[in-house]
């Protein structure tokens, strides 16, 4: 019985932790982007393969 003074102070501050790194990763932007990162697996970086990166996709605007 005793264990659990010490295991519930542990597991409170674990949980205080954790809500407290989710509320700074959420201000400093980390989950701004949810469309890109499934779409990154689509293509091709250069690796193992030599596969060359692809080009960076434009808006359709010409500015040569």
């Amino acid at each position: 019985m005793s264990v659990i003074y010490v295991l519930l102070p542990v597991a409170v501050l674990m949980a205080m932790a954790f809500v407290a790194l989710f509320v700074w990763a959420t201000r400093t932007g980390q989950f701004d982007d949810v469309s890109t990162p499934p779409l990154r697996v689509l293509f091709d970086e250069e690796g193992a393969n030599g596969a060359e990166k692809p080009e960076p996709a434009t808006d359709g605007k010409d500015r040569t």
